[in-house]
């Protein structure tokens, strides 16, 4: 079986993910508890791979001064984004403004996603499943993150489950360019598109996920939420 095939073969999980998570939001759109804890775990997955997956391979690389480089043109894209997509000083912020924000953000997480499965597949068998199996439980997340942000919005379910297949395509594109054009990095090329992820993911945690879910009342229950992704990753890393 070719590396295609085989990419081809564990793609499927994490794009199966996303549909699943985009198709179950807009069928039954969560109330703001439910909204925030879906958020919670999402963020706790998202920063569990950014620790499990992307800090271990920047460190042993040890090239600083380029981890440096892509993590603030990381930062940069991120805060170009937001400066994009946020509404003016004069104008009021609104569902639809803030959950484009949202989507824009995971829809750049989504990508970085993609590329981690063709790295890690160009890497070596091993690595890319271990790496496809963790992004599997944050890409179910993330899908149902994007949705409740467009069923928030006031978006068609229709327009809802669109949108999750655009993510779930651009999930599935990005692992193919990540296998061709970046499979074979190494040093201090590697170093830089690692710490560029790793900076998105860590904008998506901080500045969106986590913002959104602490609009409702926090509780100690609530906030454990974020620990338990957090740990079904790491779990999930150990185990394969």
């Amino acid at each position: 079986m070719s590396r295609f095939d085989t990419i081809s073969i564990f793609i499927l999980f994490p794009v199966v993910a996303v549909v699943a998570g985009g198709i179950l939001a807009a069928l039954y759109p969560p109330g703001p508890r439910l909204r925030s804890v879906v958020q919670h775990v999402a963020a706790g997955v998202v920063f569990a791979a950014v620790a499990g997956e992307l800090l271990p391979e920047m460190m042993d690389i040890h090239e600083p001064l380029f981890v440096v480089l892509g993590f603030a043109a990381g930062v940069t894209l991120m805060m170009v984004v937001r400066s994009r997509t946020e509404p003016g000083a004069a104008a009021a912020e609104t569902e639809a403004t803030r959950g484009s924000g949202l989507l824009v953000v995971i829809g750049i997480d989504v990508a970085v996603d993609g590329l981690l499965v063709g790295i890690g597949f160009a890497a070596g068998a091993q690595t890319g499943v271990l790496i496809t199996v963790a992004l599997t439980l944050e890409a179910l997340f993330l899908g149902l993150a994007a949705a409740s942000a467009l069923a928030r919005a006031g978006a068609t379910r229709g327009r809802v489950m669109a949108v999750t297949a655009g993510l779930a395509a651009l999930l599935a594109l990005a692992a193919v360019v990540g296998t061709v054009l970046l499979g074979g990095l190494s040093g201090v090329a590697l170093a830089a598109v690692l710490a560029f992820g790793a900076a998105a993911l860590l904008y998506l945690v901080t500045e969106e996920l986590l913002v959104e879910a602490h609009e409702v009342q926090e509780t100690p229950a609530l906030a454990a939420t974020f620990f338990a992704g957090f740990l079904a990753l790491l779990v999930i890393e150990m185990l394969v």
